[in-house]
């Protein structure tokens, strides 16, 4: 039971980071990388870094590989 609690513990953690990384991106409009997904009709907005995420992903990966 103590890992499935620590498990989601991390993950609701992971989910809130990648929503805020989505919000300061947006926020700030910084330039879209080829591979993000952007639709905008009317009021309604989807964005979804696919390629951001991947490239965030590998610098933390890298990161946290030297700290280990």
């Amino acid at each position: 039971m103590k890992f499935m609690g620590n498990f989601l513990i991390y993950t609701g953690i992971l989910v809130t980071l990648f929503g805020l990384l989505i919000n300061i991106f947006h926020k700030f409009n910084l330039p879209l990388i080829p591979g993000d997904i952007l639709i905008q009709k009317g009021n309604f907005t989807l964005f979804f870094p696919i390629i951001t995420s991947l490239i965030i992903s590998i610098i933390l990966t890298i990161i946290f590989n030297l700290f280990k």
